[in-house]
This record gives C-alpha cells, structure tokens and sequence, in this order.
C-alpha cells in the first residue's frame, strides 16, 4: 500500500454531503495518513473544521477566501473570520490567490485579497495555499514578496510554467500536482521532474480532477494513490517512497505533527 497525505480536497463541499465520513473513512483505508480540508470561503472553512473535529490527527482544515469572490472580500470581517479558524486549528491561510482565466472577480480586488492574506499568514505564521491561472507574473511578485516576510506556501494543482514552479521554489515554496498528472493531454512531466523531492506535494482537489482511470468521476483523496504512481513513474522512483515523501512534506509545510501548530 502507497503512504500518501492529501494536501488539498474540498471534503466540505456539497459533493460529500451523503457520504463525507465514508470518504474520510476510505482514504485510510487506501493509504492516507492525512487530508487537509480546504476552506475556501469562512462558510466552507467552518463545516472543514467540524469534519477535523470529527476526524482528529487525520483531517485538517484552512481557511481563505478564493479568487473567485474576491470582489466580496472584506478586509476586516474576512480577515477577523480567518483568525477565528487560525485560533480553532487551522492548518494554512487559503486557498487564495489569482485567477485571470474566468475572472469572476476584477483582477484588481484579487491582488487586494490575496495580499490582504499573504499578510494575515505573516501575521499568523501560517502557510498559504495559493490557487493561480494564468497570472503567473503576478504570482511571483506576490510570493516573492510574502517570501521576504517570511511565509511560506503551495502552488496548488500545479499546471503552470517551469518559470513559475522555479520562483516557487526559490521563495522556498512547496508545489502540488493533481490528478490531472494522469491526463493524456498532461505534458508538465518536466515541471514534476524539476522539483525537488523535499518540496512535492499531492492532492486530490477532490471533487474535481479525478485520475485516470476513475476520470470523469466524483474525485475523492482515497484516489491520490494513482497521482503518487504516476509522479513516481515520471521522477524514476518507487511510489511507496515517494508516497512516504509527500507524506513528510506536507507535515512540514502544515505542521501536522502537532494537531497543527508545530510553528507556533
């Protein structure tokens, strides 16, 4: 069996809604050591932090406010909603960041948020975890910046440049692939190559971007053993190791060791 840990599933989500606690339950059975539940508005980082509280040492919950609302983002309420998941165990400050592809908030109150909780993760000594689309310059300067106050990160789901993953990687940032590794159409195998082993990450971003060969499906983290298989196929490696190794990398990015808060 493939050790793993998912470091991004939207298990809150309404797609879970009559099985969450039987998906949670087979991720263990699948290899899981952990899942990271992701808050992607203060609504969904709250039923994140009911699941770990149901699921203690193996789910873990954020919060943040995507891009895609980021025109309703309140630089005080939000941000007061953040702190309040931070103070309840939450895990990292997101999924945030830049979407420049659907742009269903201007592109100008998505820098404001996603600055405005790069700053709360300083505050906080959270990690970050980052959506972006096509937005890559913008991205570096944001992380680059957050680098120098010293927060660290995922780019999540990674489908970007090697230019991108490269300014991740050099503002000591982590990097995430998906199920989407597995697609035909996937031609990234240089960028999963290009990371180093101490800084790969793998998600399910369940529901979406099931593996193949459950493609098409409602995704859940119990799969992110096809998406270790195949990173491992393409880096030369055993899954189990490298299974193992993700597992490492996401409780140091997350600080999962402890419930969570290792960093504070």
């Amino acid at each position: 069996m493939t050790p793993f840990i998912d470091s991004h599933a939207h298990l809150a989500g309404p797609a879970f809604d009559d099985d969450r606690d039987l998906v949670v339950g087979r991720a263990r059975e699948a290899g899981a050591e952990a899942v990271v539940c992701i808050g992607e508005s203060l609504a969904a980082a709250r039923a994140a932090a009911e699941l770990a509280a149901r699921h203690p040492g193996f789910v873990y919950h954020t919060a943040g406010v995507h891009p895609h609302d980021a025109a309703a983002f309140d630089a005080v309420a939000d941000a007061a909603g953040i702190r309040e998941q931070a103070a309840r165990g939450a895990v990292a400050v997101g999924e945030c960041g830049l979407d420049y592809h659907y742009d269903h908030s201007p592109r100008d109150a998505q820098r404001r948020a996603f600055d405005a909780q790069l700053a709360l993760a300083a505050e906080l000594r959270l990690p970050v975890v980052v959506h972006t689309r096509e937005a890559e310059a913008d991205t570096m300067a944001a992380l680059r910046a957050a680098a120098g106050a010293g927060v660290r990160g995922v780019l999540h789901c990674f489908t970007g440049s090697p230019a991108l993953a490269a300014a991740g990687l050099e503002a000591g940032w982590h990097v995430s692939f998906s199920g989407i590794v597995t697609f035909r159409k996937w031609d990234g195998d240089d960028v999963v190559r290009l990371v180093p082993a101490d800084r790969l990450l793998a998600e399910s971003d369940a529901p979406y971007l099931a593996p193949i060969p459950f493609r098409g499906k409602r995704n859940e983290p119990a799969w992110v053993a096809h998406t270790v298989a195949r990173l491992a196929l393409v880096r030369g490696t055993d899954p189990a190791a490298l299974g193992a190794q993700v597992a490492t990398n996401a409780r140091d990015l997350f600080g999962l060791a402890n419930g969570g808060r290792d960093r504070l």
